[in-house]
């Protein structure tokens, strides 16, 4: 695929508890595999995926690095009206839904990711509370 018929390339980080299998959903949508026996990640674990959703390709930077609790990502994520997904490796339940509902969430929100809004290259991220609700999700999977 050409360059030029990606959309935008999008950086998403994965955070959540040591040993709750970041690296392991990190692996599961970008290579469909799984290892029972995953080593602890030591350092940052990153990734590169081409997907389209709704007609839209972009390409995933995906990062695994932080570790915070599932109660402080949840927080974190409403107050920054952050998508938060839950899905497991292990079984791949919801796993390719989670990262394409992510994507949909930013495509249909062009201020994340248009040049024009974007600072020096990055990503930005606001805080406009009287919006929550259109961008704010929670997707549990067991």
């Amino acid at each position: 695929m050409a360059d030029q018929d990606i959309l935008t390339t999008l950086k998403i980080l994965i955070i959540g508890e040591s040993g709750v299998g970041k690296s392991s959903l990190l692996l599961r949508f970008t290579d469909d595999t799984f290892d029972i026996e995953q080593s602890a990640t030591i350092g940052v674990d990153f990734k590169v995926k081409t997907i389209t959703v709704e007609g839209n390709t972009v390409k995933l930077a995906i990062w695994e690095k932080v570790e915070v609790s599932r109660e402080d990502g949840l927080k974190f994520a409403r107050r920054h009206a952050m998508l938060f997904i839950e899905a497991s490796a292990k079984t791949r339940d919801g796993v390719q839904c989670a990262f394409e509902e992510l994507v949909q969430k930013i495509v249909q929100t062009p201020g994340l990711w248009e040049m024009d809004h974007r600072p020096q290259g990055g990503f930005s991220v606001t805080n406009q509370r009287e919006d929550m609700d259109n961008y704010c999700s929670y997707c549990s999977v067991l």
